[in-house]
């Protein structure tokens, strides 16, 4: 018994008789009642009684009817669901980010990356880089976008463990107040900050180390003032007149869109560079669906893209 077979036996069972089953599916008679024949010896039962040209269902013909409706009917449902996970209209996707692009850029992009889907179910969460990485190899979510600045381990080391790792670098910014006498020039230098109140992170993190290392390179006195776990927290102090900042570009993108433009704060360039690198993972021990892989790619495009415009 195959598919093909049940389709036609419905047909006939429906319409009532050969002829009409065989208009119906675009076949001819002789094919529709071969098919019909092949079903039966498959089955190893008549499931109709002829009389002439008339076919009489007989008791089991109905019961067949009642299943073969109902499995054409799944396998109908299952192909559309399928041309759904083709076409990315349809299926199921868990994302988790970290707390300074969860804020607002990415649930942004996810709101236009599912606005053409029919039926889409997404899952966006928010978590610190660590628990990211831990949630990505239990395998409880598609796709993580984290940062390896608080982590010893390369890119490299993590591919070669639970994750598959994409990282874009980028070049960190300098945030200041927008009265600062420094405000309005598109790059600033270490040594124009030398001793002045600055935000940073938590030390262990690479920007705290790399910040240090670039206003000693420049012969510049680093004065680190207020320590946050992210970014976006500093910015309110810089806001405030209280600090400035080195950070990274999706943070300073953060701000503005949140704030309808730059407001209290100035974003210039900084040197000597300051590197950040912005990791996106994936279990390494299950594929990533059709769906989750647009996500992936359309989502590295659209960091680049800010980064691009802060360059």
């Amino acid at each position: 018994m195959n598919l093909q077979q049940l389709a036609v036996f419905r047909e006939v069972m429906e319409t009532g008789s050969v002829s009409a089953a065989a208009r119906n599916l675009g076949r001819t008679q002789p094919a529709v009642s071969a098919s019909l024949k092949a079903l039966e010896v498959n089955l190893g039962i008549a499931l109709f009684e002829r009389e002439g040209r008339r076919l009489v269902p007989v008791p089991e013909a109905h019961y067949l009817l009642s299943e073969a409706a109902e499995i054409l009917a799944r396998v109908n449902t299952t192909e559309m669901n399928l041309v759904g996970m083709r076409n990315r209209t349809r299926g199921s996707l868990s994302v988790v980010g970290m707390p300074g692009p969860s804020v607002y850029l990415l649930p942004d992009f996810v709101s236009r990356f599912g606005s053409k889907a029919d039926d889409l179910k997404i899952s966006l969460s928010t978590r610190s880089s660590p628990q990211i990485l831990n949630l990505i190899a239990a395998q409880a979510f598609d796709v993580g976008f984290c940062d390896l600045g608080f982590c010893d381990m390369s890119a490299e080391d993590l591919n070669s463990s639970l994750y598959h790792t994409k990282t874009i670098m980028s070049d960190c910014l300098c945030a200041l107040p927008a009265q600062h006498p420094l405000a309005g020039r598109a790059v600033i230098d270490a040594r124009q900050l030398s001793g002045e109140r600055m935000g940073v992170l938590a030390g262990t993190h690479s920007t705290n180390r790399d910040t240090r290392a670039a206003f000693e390179q420049a012969g510049a006195v680093f004065n680190p003032r207020v320590e946050a776990q992210y970014f976006i927290p500093l910015l309110r102090f810089v806001e405030a007149g209280q600090i400035c900042t080195v950070l990274d570009p999706l943070s300073a993108e953060t701000y503005k869109r949140m704030n309808g433009g730059e407001v209290g704060i100035w974003f210039a360039r900084f040197l000597p560079s300051v590197r950040f690198g912005y990791s996106i993972v994936t279990p390494k021990q299950r594929p990533l669906s059709l769906l989750a892989q647009d996500f992936v790619d359309g989502w590295s495009d659209h960091v680049r893209e800010i980064i691009a415009d802060h360059s």
